[in-house]
């Protein structure tokens, strides 16, 4: 049986989540500033800020198995 302990071990050490947060937070920050021209900027940015960290999260977990 997997011990909590090293399952909480392993979620901390993964940054996955960190990845795709802090890509959607930039997102968020450049859509901001683009909120005032044009609203669909925002929603444009916060899935390409999505994008990104998703696909930073890829690269990570490739590298992660090597």
């Amino acid at each position: 049986m997997i011990d909590k302990k090293e399952n909480k071990k392993d979620w901390a050490e993964d940054k996955s989540t960190w990845a795709i947060g802090g890509m959607t937070m930039i997102g968020v920050g450049v859509g901001l500033i683009f909120v005032q021209t044009a609203p669909i900027l925002l929603v444009a940015s916060i899935l390409v800020g999505i994008g990104l960290g998703i696909v930073i999260t890829s690269i990570i977990s490739s590298r992660k198995k090597t």
